[in-house]
């Protein structure tokens, strides 16, 4: 029996919350392994903080930094990265991804003598498996997700990432990521995708108020659009449904805003419904143009809206951003608007990063231009990145042109092979 076949029944048998001893346990047997190390990345995309391999929570969890460090390299290419140590170990860093849905980072310390390209490919492989092992664990314990905090979630928060999907998502024809900020007090802001074997839904969503009330409202409206969605109803009677919902229980004293699109996945025809403040940008041959959208009421302000859906066609290489007004109404300490024209630059600068990484980078840029003050409105950005086939010509236009890009709008792919470096210094 080899080390991938006795790891999966391993991990199979393993409590929920034991995944990572269980598996330390068949590397140390199979591969002398010294250490495994499981990291998840946290709510926040700023840390990578360790998972006990018994499942308890210790006192002072052990975290690396995302950015600049070795395990973080791993994560941020989607490679494994390999350390060379002086003391003739190796620790092969492994991404734990499922469908593009980045987890974290599974660090393994063995001799160097025990690492060739194979052992490494399976070791690889071990960590895809843990990572789909977690996702089903995670539905009978709080172990991951208490692994991912730097700090306690609001209530609110708790709300609102119990409703998300994943952050980020991969198939033939697209790739998504999504972030929210502030990552441990958001309330209002949210987003939803699902995806079936010819359409990909996305919705993102600004509900009307703060803290908990924003949380309820928005609760309901995603569910009440999951609802419809599931009936196998279209996008825009989805959203009327959806209005219906929210104006029986809130009698218009609240709504909620939402941007609607579904696209057909073997033509790239995309319907989008614009009921409320979140904006949809295009970044096409690297120019970065806002959509023409009909501005339509958000749901729950009158009963019985009617909704109607408009057509765009995409290409091969687009890129879209979905983002609420948390981003684009952001006011810089003297006043100054971040404004369409600093978005613009930050997704320039994005333009080679893949989706799941486009999201973070620009709210950085949010971040540095609001000064270092707190937040006065939660932020999301969900990217979108389309590459399936040739398209008829375009059904509808964008306009409203934004200053071109400095880089191209499409995504390059990743490292062929590991990356293997001397250890950093950390």
């Amino acid at each position: 029996m080899n080390a991938l076949v006795a790891a999966a029944r391993a991990l199979r048998a393993a409590a929920p919350h034991r995944l990572p001893g269980a598996l330390h346990t068949v590397l140390r047997a199979r591969h002398a392994a010294e250490a495994v190390d499981f990291r998840l990345a946290d709510y926040g995309l700023t840390a990578l903080l360790t998972v006990a391999p018994d499942g308890h929570d210790p006192q002072h969890r052990r975290s690396v930094p995302l950015h600049g460090s070795a395990p973080g390299r791993a994560f941020g290419s989607q490679e494994p990265y390999v350390e060379d140590r002086a003391d003739g170990l190796v620790v092969a860093h492994l991404p734990v991804t499922v469908r593009g849905d980045r987890l974290g980072v599974l660090s393994v310390t063995l001799p160097a003598a025990e690492l060739d390209d194979g052992r490494l490919a399976e070791l690889a492989e071990l960590a895809r498996l843990l990572g789909h092992e977690v996702v089903v664990a995670e539905r009978d314990t709080d172990v991951y997700r208490q692994a991912r905090r730097t700090d306690r979630l609001t209530l609110a928060a708790e709300m609102q990432w119990e409703l998300l999907p994943a952050r980020s998502c991969a198939a033939d024809e697209y790739a998504l990521g999504a972030q929210l900020e502030p990552a441990y007090a958001v309330f209002g802001d949210n987003f939803d995708w699902a995806a079936s074997a010819d359409r990909l839904l996305v919705y993102v969503t600004d509900g009307m108020g703060e803290g908990i009330e924003a949380s309820l409202l928005t609760g309901l409206g995603i569910n009440a659009l999951r609802n419809a969605r599931r009936a196998g109803i279209p996008v825009a009677d989805q959203a009327a449904l959806a209005d219906q919902a929210i104006h029986a229980h809130y009698r218009g004293e609240a709504h909620l805003s939402v941007l609607l699109a579904e696209i057909e996945l073997s033509t790239g025809c995309m319907r989008v419904v614009d009921a409320g403040s979140p904006q949809l940008l295009l970044v096409r041959d690297r120019a970065l143009t806002r959509l023409a959208l009909d501005a339509q009421l958000p749901l729950g302000m009158f009963e019985e809206t009617d909704y109607t859906a408009q057509e765009f066609d995409l290409l091969p290489g687009d890129r879209l951003l979905f983002v609420s007004d948390g981003v684009h109404a952001v006011a810089s300490p003297d006043g100054v608007a971040y404004g369409e024209h600093a978005l613009a630059r930050a997704v320039a600068s994005a333009a080679l990063l893949p989706a799941a990484d486009v999201p973070g980078a620009v709210l950085r840029e949010l971040t540095a231009h609001r000064g270092g003050t707190e937040p006065d409105d939660d932020a999301l950005v969900v990217c979108l990145d389309w590459f399936a086939g040739q398209f008829p010509s375009s059904s509808g236009s964008p306009d409203a042109d934004l200053p071109p890009g400095d880089g191209p709008s499409t995504v390059p792919s990743p490292s062929a092979g590991p990356q293997r470096h001397e250890a950093d210094e950390e």
